[in-house]
């Protein structure tokens, strides 16, 4: 990274973080579920030690209230977002306490893409905060997921060149910011609708699967009564 010296950090990081909340907030769609990122991010770097994944909050629950709230999570479009309250953190939490849940699994592995698309959308923007806790997420699912490095290479990059960017440069990182907004709120309204339907269908594939669960034991049951 280019060394620069305080003075004209200050300088630089003012006006860019103005261009980058401006571009936000032109593609920010109102009517939008939690699964969007905030509306004003932020080019400077993240704290050097990010939160972990998933909350210790998240991590504190049972396995039943995990269960209850990834569900109504999925139902209310809550896929990976806001951090602490969506299924991606509820569902590893619960892997974590019940690893041999092949639901559990594959549940994780329907959500993973829709996340890998909002990390992207997260350094299209300059939101890196946001994009690191996304990529966190994805590399608790599967640490050796193929997109992670370039992702990784893709927040370190995009930080170095917020922060050595200079002031003429600016000027048309605004223009293209504003063209780029435009294109991805019909991309986020696209994706939102997509994003719904799965996360519609990854409910029903879970409350199927605790139902069938719930026949099993009780055919077990039944069956040591009539045994006893």
């Amino acid at each position: 990274m280019s060394h620069v010296n305080t003075n004209a950090k200050a300088r630089l990081l003012v006006p860019l973080t103005l261009v980058v909340a401006l571009a936000a907030c032109s593609g920010k769609d109102e009517s939008a579920p939690a699964t969007t990122a905030p509306a004003a991010p932020t080019a400077t770097a993240p704290a050097a030690t990010p939160a972990p994944a998933v909350s210790a909050e998240v991590q504190s629950k049972g396995p039943e209230e995990l269960r209850e709230l990834a569900s109504k999570a999925l139902r209310e479009n809550r896929m990976y977002a806001p951090a602490g309250d969506n299924a991606m953190e509820y569902y590893l939490a619960l892997r974590e306490k019940t690893p041999d849940d092949a639901s559990i699994k594959s549940a994780l592995t329907d959500l993973q893409p829709y996340t890998l698309i909002a990390a992207e959308q997260s350094l299209a923007r300059e939101d890196f905060a946001e994009g690191q806790r996304l990529v966190a997420l994805i590399e608790k699912v599967d640490p050796t997921a193929p997109a992670l490095p370039r992702l990784k290479s893709g927040i370190t990059k995009g930080m170095e060149t917020a922060l050595t960017r200079t002031q003429e440069e600016t000027d048309k990182v605004k223009k293209d910011a504003e063209n780029k907004a435009k294109q991805l709120a019909d991309q986020q309204r696209q994706q939102q609708a997509s994003e719904a339907e799965a996360a519609r269908q990854i409910a029903a594939q879970q409350d199927a699967a605790r139902r069938e669960s719930e026949r099993q034991d009780g055919e077990r049951q039944a069956a040591a009564r009539r045994e006893a």
